[in-house]
């Protein structure tokens, strides 16, 4: 386990000492530094901790340009090449670049560079390529750009190509992702919880509704107005997998159990919205920022109503922190499901964190 407190103290004075021993990637930028990384330093909320670059490579961060994490993460010979190489593949992610031109590139043979590649970063060329593409896809639906032009922007040959790759990487498919889940069959479950009934809304791709309500037929109303053109049903115990891990996370998080609840998530947003919600999921547990600061931190530093709007609309609770944004007067604000329930999120963050830094130190 990655002590925290100590790796952002190294990021801090950019320890060299601690290079390769971890990694900090930004969540605003999708860079991930080695700790001695002289660029400029980020806000702590932002930086998130990985034992290994493969680790920040899957979580859809790119190697920095400027300290080339990659070069130092092996001993292996060959590992600067495999850093420029991921850098090529990182510029030019929507070209056809076949194992054979890769490999000349970095001046060894197609199947040496392959598993060189493989050994250091942990994932093939053409996975890591295929990454690169759907971040970029990512991008372009976000800003609301037509689904074919984006398709074909961020380097895939045809819509099948996507299709083929649509996992909880992205979510829905593209127009469920820009149309908002038309068609889409969605699986609710209902959980006795401390502060109230929970439901809980899920894709086969991941979980797109989470809230709070009094009554099981108005959450259950509440999901139907948020999809209307979805497939609902309601699943009743035993739940299936993976639906039945994801509900046990979102319990065990209300009894301050599991901190950090990282599930996938099936969402439709603005481009600032989910940039907005994105941040929100970078809070660290336990703390809380005002709205203030969350604009200021997504370089919007004048959009703090707009903050207080995409914190409004979020529909998965918990699993989008909304809960732990604030007025910069330190009063709670707003809150779609009450503020007591608010109140008690925050409270039961800050009791379960003093509780586990009291049993280590």
């Amino acid at each position: 386990m990655i002590d925290e407190d100590s790796a952002w103290s190294a990021v801090i004075n950019r320890d060299a000492g601690q290079d390769g021993k971890f990694f900090y990637g930004v969540v605003t930028t999708g860079v991930f530094c080695r700790p001695s990384c002289h660029a400029r330093l980020p806000l702590r909320s932002n930086v998130r901790f990985f034992g290994s670059a493969a680790e920040a490579a899957r979580a859809g961060l790119r190697a920095c340009l400027r300290c080339r994490p990659l070069a130092l993460v092996s001993s292996h010979p060959d590992a600067a090449r495999v850093q420029r190489a991921a850098e090529f593949i990182q510029q030019n992610c929507g070209r056809n670049l076949s194992l054979a031109a890769l490999g000349k590139r970095a001046g060894l043979s197609p199947f040496h560079f392959q598993r060189c590649f493989k050994t250091v970063l942990g994932l093939t060329p053409r996975q890591y390529q295929e990454a690169c593409r759907l971040r970029t896809l990512r991008k372009e639906l976000r800003a609301g750009e037509d689904i074919l032009q984006s398709i074909f922007a961020s380097g895939f040959g045809s819509p099948s190509r996507v299709y083929e790759h649509v996992d909880t990487r992205l979510g829905m498919t593209p127009g469920q992702y820009r149309d908002g889940g038309e068609g889409v069959a969605i699986s609710q479950v209902t959980l006795t919880t401390a502060i109230g009934l929970l439901l809980i809304g899920a894709t086969d791709r991941g979980i797109c509704f989470v809230q709070f309500g009094e009554s099981p037929q108005a959450l259950a109303g509440a999901l139907r107005a948020e999809y209307p053109g979805a497939s609902i049903a309601a699943v009743e115990k035993p739940l299936p997998q993976p639906l039945a891990a994801w509900a046990e996370a979102i319990d065990e998080h209300l009894r301050g159990n599991q901190p950090h609840v990282d599930l996938p998530l099936d969402l439709r947003a603005t481009a600032f919205q989910m940039k907005v919600w994105r941040y929100l999921q970078s809070i660290p547990y336990g703390e809380v920022q005002s709205y203030g600061e969350v604009a200021l931190a997504i370089g919007r530093p004048s959009a703090a109503r707009a903050v207080a709007g995409a914190c409004a609309r979020n529909r998965v609770a918990l699993l989008v922190p909304c809960h732990r944004v604030i007025r910069g007067t330190g009063e709670l604000g707003g809150y779609r499901w009450g503020l007591e329930r608010k109140r008690f999120l925050i409270d039961l963050e800050r009791s379960a964190k003093a509780g586990r830094i009291g049993r280590t130190g």
